[in-house]
């Protein structure tokens, strides 16, 4: 009697365990269909705000795998407004650290007299210039005029109007991706929209 309730629960423990192990299967297939469906896009807006294909793709993966690392257990209907929360916070620390190099570009330009060559302080500095995306997904839903325009943008005004209009994110669940105010969505999606229709005119 013993020795069948034994084997019984070794068979139920036995059950469970597949169970959990479907369970963790059917999860991750889920996670990975989802970083599938939201890569080319990520990409778009993170090479939109560096310019750079390389550091575009390092964000991409870095906030990929900080929503796996993080919060993989999380109900699968957060999983868009968690990663890119974590995308744009990987936009805004890459900003950061720009604008900390370009300042040791320049002092060390402005007191380096050995090596001077004749380049002035804007060729030390890192400079903005638009780079055509090759991803299929800039071509389907933006033209290259408007891309353009959209990468000329502020960065937050950048990112609220693709979290916006791009992405389809309400105002609210903007506010706490870009981890500021609502009042402050609606300011950089307004000037957003007033630079493009200054620069675009009836485009």
């Amino acid at each position: 009697m013993i020795e069948s309730a034994a084997l019984i629960t070794g068979h139920n423990d036995q059950l469970g365990r597949n169970t959990q192990r479907e369970r963790n299967l059917t999860a991750t297939a889920r996670m990975n269909n989802f970083l599938r469906g939201v890569e080319r896009r990520a990409f778009v807006i993170a090479r939109l705000a560096t310019q750079d294909e390389d550091e575009s793709l390092d964000i991409v993966q870095d906030a990929m795998f900080k929503l796996v690392q993080k919060y993989s257990s999380h109900p699968e209907a957060e999983w868009g407004a968690l990663f890119h929360a974590i995308l744009h916070s990987r936009i805004n620390d890459w900003h950061r650290r720009q604008k900390v190099r370009n300042r040791w570009r320049v002092f060390f330009w402005a007191h380096d007299d050995e090596d001077d060559d004749g380049l002035k302080p804007e060729d030390q500095v890192a400079q903005t210039q638009f780079l055509e995306p090759e991803s299929q997904a800039l071509h389907e839903e933006m033209s290259e005029t408007m891309l353009s325009a959209v990468g000329q943008l502020p960065l937050r005004q950048q990112q609220a109007l693709l979290l916006r209009a791009w992405e389809g994110y309400d105002i609210s669940e903007t506010a706490k991706i870009m981890r500021c105010s609502e009042g402050s969505v609606k300011t950089h999606y307004s000037r957003a929209i007033h630079s493009l229709r200054e620069k675009l005119g009836d485009y």
